[in-house]
């Protein structure tokens, strides 16, 4: 134990006390509520939490949300980098109002994007009107969803990158350029490694963010079980059948899933960044 006069003074005060309310706030807000689920799951004997979890219709739910859920992450990825380049490097009437747009998502109720979404693309919506004699149909279809999703988690790219972009000294790409390197080149050799670690964070919210969504999903849809239902439907259907066990069996499922795939993803960034450093 070191001596009083040699104790290094707590950046934080009361460190010790806001310590211990930060581990009980989350074992409140987070810890205790997962770990409920667990429980009441596990009130089914292996046999029956197989045969519920592993159910065509609950397996059918998992694809499409998970499946759903990576494209939509992986489109924003492409699409809010570039609109995060154009916010920074751009200079255009109405930026602050388009830069005001991308945080729209964040703001709007779920259900108010859900209905929205389905007015516009819907056959004899705004948009679904000129699309249906082309043959492409997007909503009560799987790809309802993922346009759901892809207008739900856009923000988390966009302000993920844009920071990274914005600190990004402009000298670099100019003696890149001065050396002899094209476009292509200096975004591929200079620009790219500089936000691919925040790519990937923006990648992994995204993802985070489209696989618990709910709201705007089950209106643009349709719903139908093994064809455009969702796993989080699913759930809910579950509850209001009063089968709260086969409901938190699903919800486990989903949790463990989801831990699986961001510790895959979280682990690419620390190997991304190892590589860099």
């Amino acid at each position: 134990m070191m001596p009083p006069q040699l104790r290094q003074p707590s950046v934080l005060p009361g460190f010790g006390l806001t310590l211990g309310f930060t581990v009980a706030y989350l074992c409140l807000i987070v810890l205790i509520p997962l770990a409920m689920a667990f429980l009441e799951a596990f009130q089914l004997g292996w046999r029956e939490f197989w045969s519920v979890v592993s159910a065509p219709r609950v397996m059918a739910s998992y694809r499409l949300t998970f499946g759903a859920a990576l494209l939509a992450a992986a489109i924003n990825t492409g699409f809010g980098l570039i609109v995060a380049w154009v916010l920074v490097r751009y200079h255009f009437p109405g930026k602050r109002l388009v830069d005001a747009l991308v945080d729209l998502p964040f703001a709007l109720p779920t259900a108010v994007a859900g209905i929205t979404l389905t007015t516009l693309y819907a056959g004899n919506g705004w948009l679904g009107q000129f699309l249906k004699p082309l043959g492409i149909k997007i909503a009560f279809t799987p790809t309802g969803i993922i346009v759901a999703l892809v207008f739900i988690s856009l923000p988390f790219v966009v302000r993920t990158v844009q920071p990274v972009l914005e600190d990004l000294e402009a000298e670099v790409e100019e003696a890149a350029a001065s050396l002899g390197a094209d476009r292509w080149q200096i975004f591929q050799r200079v620009i790219f490694p500089a936000i691919r670690p925040a790519l990937l964070t923006g990648f992994t919210l995204a993802f985070a963010r489209a696989i618990g969504e709910y709201g705007s999903v089950i209106f643009i849809a349709g719903n139908l079980p093994m064809v455009s239902e969702i796993t989080p439907l699913l759930i809910v259907s579950k509850l209001e059948q009063y089968d709260y066990k086969g409901a938190a069996a699903v919800s486990v499922v989903m949790l463990i899933l989801s831990f699986i795939l961001l510790l895959l993803i979280n682990l690419l960034q620390r190997w991304n960044r190892s590589r860099q450093a």
